[in-house]
């Protein structure tokens, strides 16, 4: 027992999975006895067998294998001695059992994997001819060769797997790049189909008429990438002898044709000749001058997206060429076609739409990131660029990446890793179809691990393998992608550039074409920025015809990339002249990218970048984009309140360097170097109202000629108390004062408003910079009440006349300018009103749900829907807030966490002391951290607030971008905002209603 046990634990070491059946199979194949190897030799073998993708597959087919050879020992002495040998046969066996099958089912094929030479040795197009001719009886020489065995279909059938088998182990040992593989497939489909044709001769009757079949591969077969299972695309065409009847020749071609299409289908896999003109519902055969007439006059534009990878592969070769020629101009002319641009991006729509939801993220073809992408990336760029460039026309997909790499259209790096992706890609797709020797493009199931394992080990990957294979898979999908969409959007530097005239590629109307596809609006308008950023031969104009292709790339990839062109123009124009400005973006790739994105994406940003185009320098590092401390900024506003005695230059100094960290913050924000918006806006206030109060003060007393007899603190209440403002919150704020001694109330009543007043006329006076509107409505008697007053009159006002709503209001209130020790008994004082040692009374929580349902019957924006708008509607900002200020205004005396102003803080002291249920303040945290966030964004990207979530339009395009979501995902977005309001309202139902 304990022996059995221990050959057990020794096989799970290996990696064997099964390994009493292991066992089993290791010693019918003469390789394991007594729970151990029999020999060194036979440990290597073993360990071999344990190192290939399925351990436990590749014992079990090598036993099968062993008892049907004619010379077992031959076998496994070549497997004992011959690292060669035990590693391509061992790696097939350990990964496709259909070719386990095969072998078993055909022993004697086990010696094409003997020869090392001859197995490491790609074979030509004309060696694989001749194997499968040979396979049929039929002689290469010959200028129409015939196949002459009987029942030649097994025969062909069994060759092809034969070479499946060579190509396989020199695939799965390493030794063959996966374009190679790929080529070296669409040579064996070349072979296979003139065999297919041979015998489809032999079954001519005798008095068939003459007639010339060429076969013109398309697709992956006609782009030398073919699969290891694919329908094999072809076009056939046919011409008759000189003087010969056309009708007779073409019903001969009919059947040629259409028995090959059997033979081949029966013997490897299906001939496809749905490509040809009229699909399917055509004639199968036509002449070159048939085929002229269609493509010239009826081809819809994805037929000649098809004929890119047109080329013979069979039959008369002259004639496919001959073909090739024919359409090759047409196919080349087609970007000029009306409606070309809408066809192609119409086509990649329906592509993507023919996904399966539940299967659409394992689609290593048609899926987000898949093959598909690649494909319909280089093909548009190919028919859009290869009309004036003959360089770029290679059916091939990673030839003709390197060409357009060569040639400009992409950026080296993006081709680079965009090829590598493509080639994990292909490698996924053949390791897929190699298993079971059937078409399919899908990853196994996240939950089918041993699947995912086994594909994983046949690409190479050893060690713990899914987190790996995993994070290569993600990050190339991810990659592609994005690369998808920024080339399938790409512009090429030529094309809209003004270079001299040798160089001109494109004409105007070709590159308002490519605008056109690049997604601008006003294609003719854009085109005129170009002109006039470029025009000249400056070197200015000339860094700016390097810089605009991947620049109009980055303005494509944002929301609004007419409105970034222009924004660009107005910088470049006030920059252009100064030296650092364009070879920090021709040096700084991330600067100009970063510049690009935001200008397109944000009016908010680029208004104030046309107005401080010296802040683009902030674009070059993360460091520069982080924003600024309290302490930085009050330090950095005071010394520019105290430079000067013009108060007003003063004020305009302050709000030009409050516009700069605006700025920063924005972009900081737009380009995700920080998530902490509301706590960076607020200081900014906070440091503004700051140095705007010093200013202030220093006016009055400048008109008073002496100090003021009063100390001021100004009290940041609302969204700025709990440090939460957004982009276009005003800064809500109460002024306290206390009199010197000696002072009376009057006197320093009247200086208090003087200085209160001046601050908030400072920060609204027209400049180019955005105000800061300072709102003092939440003090006592709002409007109608004194613009300051004493702590002394706070403290009786707040005992005898407040209302709940004031109680509610100064949950909020918080340090913000001013005398530090006044704030600190001002909110000592107010303390006992917001945090009632009762709570409330039913009569005070009866109004606050009174004035809540009020609010949200007359705020509501006019006509909007209830669960986009974003502050007053369901589950909006209103919702969570005031449901956490009645739970503070209830229990905050009791519970010491409560007291915060900041919303986030206060949900979860909430839930720890079990007022709110957890996933409750989970939602409600999560939904108001969302609105709050898509309330900013809105502000950014249109450059004023924004009360309600438009439900389509560019807006929402970049909301969801900015939030992660791809452009086409927005519905997805729109559907989490409004599912996540309904489930924040359903709490807030029952936490502040009931």
């Amino acid at each position: 027992m304990s022996e059995r046990v221990s050959e057990v634990g020794r096989l799970v070491r290996l990696g064997f999975a099964e390994p009493r059946a292991a066992a089993e199979a290791l010693t019918a194949a003469a390789l394991w006895a007594d729970g151990r190897p029999v020999d060194e030799d036979a440990e290597l073998v073993v360990e071999a067998i344990a190192d290939t993708a399925d351990p436990d597959l590749a014992a079990a087919a090598l036993a099968r294998l062993t008892a049907v050879v004619r010379h077992p020992s031959e076998l496994l002495g070549g497997l004992r001695e011959r690292e060669g040998l035990r590693a391509r046969l061992l790696s097939v066996l350990g990964t496709s059992p259909a070719l386990g099958d095969h072998l078993v089912a055909h022993p004697e094929h086990w010696y094409v994997l003997a020869d090392d030479d001859v197995v490491s040795v790609r074979p030509s197009l004309l060696g694989l001819q001749w194997q499968l001719l040979a396979a049929v009886g039929a002689d290469i020489r010959d200028d129409a060769p015939r196949a002459t065995v009987a029942d030649p279909v097994p025969r062909l059938r069994s060759a092809y797997r034969r070479c499946l088998v060579a190509l396989a182990a020199r695939d799965l040992s390493g030794t063959m790049a996966v374009e190679d593989v790929a080529a070296e497939l669409a040579d064996l489909a070349s072979a296979c189909l003139s065999a297919g044709l041979a015998v489809a001769r032999a079954t001519l009757p005798e008095d068939a008429a003459a007639v010339r079949l060429a076969v013109v591969g398309m697709g992956k077969c006609g782009g030398r990438e073919l699969n290891y299972v694919s329908d094999v695309d072809v076009v056939f065409v046919a011409e008759p002898p000189e003087g010969a009847d056309e009708q007779a020749a073409l019903q001969t071609a009919t059947l040629l044709a259409s028995r090959m299409m059997q033979v081949c289908g029966d013997a490897a896999w299906p001939v496809d000749a749905a490509l040809r003109p009229e699909g399917k519902a055509g004639p199968l055969v036509r002449t070159l001058a048939s085929h002229a007439a269609y493509y010239q006059r009826w081809a819809k534009t994805w037929e000649f997206q098809a004929l890119l990878k047109a080329r013979p592969v069979a039959g008369d070769l002259a004639l496919g060429q001959d073909y090739c020629d024919l359409v090759g101009p047409l196919v080349w002319s087609a970007g000029e076609r009306p409606g070309f641009v809408e066809d192609v991006q119409a086509m990649r729509r329906r592509v993507e739409g023919t996904l399966r939801g539940d299967t659409a993220d394992r689609e290593v073809k048609l899926g987000p990131g898949g093959l598909r992408d690649v494909e319909f990336s280089v093909q548009l760029l190919q028919l859009v660029h290869g009309r004036v460039d003959d360089t770029v026309r290679s059916g091939t997909t990673l030839t003709a990446l390197d060409q357009l790499a060569a040639g400009g259209y992409v950026g080296r790096e993006d081709a680079r890793h965009l090829a590598m992706a493509y080639r994990w890609l292909r490698t996924v797709e053949h390791r897929l179809q190699l298993h079971r020797l059937r078409r399919t493009h899908l990853l196994p199931p996240e939950s089918d691990e041993v699947a995912l394992r086994r594909l994983a080990r046949s690409m190479g990957y050893r060690g713990d393998v899914l987190p790996l294979f995993r994070r290569e898979r993600y990050g190339h999908q991810r990659e592609v992608r994005r690369l998808h969409e920024k080339l399938f959007y790409r512009p090429l530097l030529a094309a809209v550039a003004r270079l001299p005239a040798a160089d001109v590629r494109l004409s105007p109307e070709q590159a308002r074409e490519r605008l056109t596809a690049l997604g601008f609006r006003d294609p003719r308008t854009a085109l005129r920025h170009l002109e006039a950023l470029t025009s000249g031969v400056s070197r200015r104009a000339s860094i700016q015809q390097t810089l605009l292709p991947a620049m109009l790339g980055w303005f494509a990839d944002a929301p609004d990339p007419d409105a970034g062109l222009l924004s660009y123009r107005q910088v470049s124009d006030a920059l252009g002249t100064t030296p650092w400005y364009l070879r920090l973006l021709r040096d700084e790739g991330e600067a100009a990218e970063r510049l690009a994105r935001l200008l397109a994406t944000s009016r908010y940003a680029a208004d104030l970048l046309v107005r401080a185009p010296d802040a683009v320098r902030i674009l070059a590092s993360d460091d520069e984009l982080t924003p600024r401390t309290r302490e930085s900024l009050d330090a950095a506003l005071l010394a520019v309140a105290r430079r000067r005695d013009d108060w007003e230059a003063s004020a305009v100094a302050v709000r030009s360097l409050r516009r700069y960290e605006l700025l920063r913050i924005a972009c900081a924000d737009l380009l995700r170097v920080t998530t902490a918006v509301g706590h960076a806006l607020s200081d900014v206030s906070g440091a503004t109202v700051g140095a705007a109060l010093e200013i202030a003060t220093r006016k009055v007393e400048a008109e008073r000629r002496g100090p003021v007899p009063v100390r001021m603190a100004v009290v940041a209440m609302g969204r700025l108390g709990g440090r939460e403002q957004g982009y276009g919150s005003d800064a809500d704020v109460l002024f306290v004062h206390e009199p010197l001694v000696g002072t009376s109330e009057s006197e320093a009543a009247a200086a208090a408003h003087d200085i209160a007043n001046e601050l908030r006329r400072l920060l609204a006076l027209p400049a180019p910079d955005p105000p800061l509107l300072v709102d003092a409505d939440l003090r006592p008697e709002g409007r109608q009440g004194p613009l300051t007053r004493s702590l002394g009159s706070y403290r009786a006002y707040y005992a005898r006349w407040s209302h709940v709503w004031e109680a509610q209001a100064l949950l909020r209130a918080a340090p913000l300018a001013g005398d530090g020790d006044l704030t600190s008994r001002f909110l000592q004082m107010v303390d006992e009103i917001r945090y009632p040692a009762g709570g409330l009374t039913d009569e005070q929580l009866a109004e606050i749900r009174r004035i809540k349902k009020r609010v949200e019957r007359e705020r509501l924006p006019k006509g909007a829907d209830p669960w986009l708008a974003l502050k007053i509607g369901r589950g909006g900002l209103a919702d969570v807030e005031w449901t956490v200020q009645l739970l503070q205004l209830r229990h905050g005396a009791a519970v010491p966490a409560l007291r915060t102003p900041m919303t986030v803080p206060a949900l979860r002291a909430a839930a720890e002391a079990g007022l709110l249920a957890t996933e409750d303040a989970r939602v409600l945290e999560e939904a108001w951290t969302l609105t709050s966030r898509v309330r900013d964004l809105l502000v950014l990207i249109k450059g004023r607030p924004v009360e309600t979530l438009p439900h389509e339009g560019r807006e929402l395009v970049g909301v969801a971008r900015a939030l992660g979501y791809p452009a086409e995902a927005q519905g997805h977005f729109l559907e989490h905002y409004r599912h996540l309001g309904q489930q924040a309202r359903e709490v807030v139902e029952r936490a502040f209603y009931t």
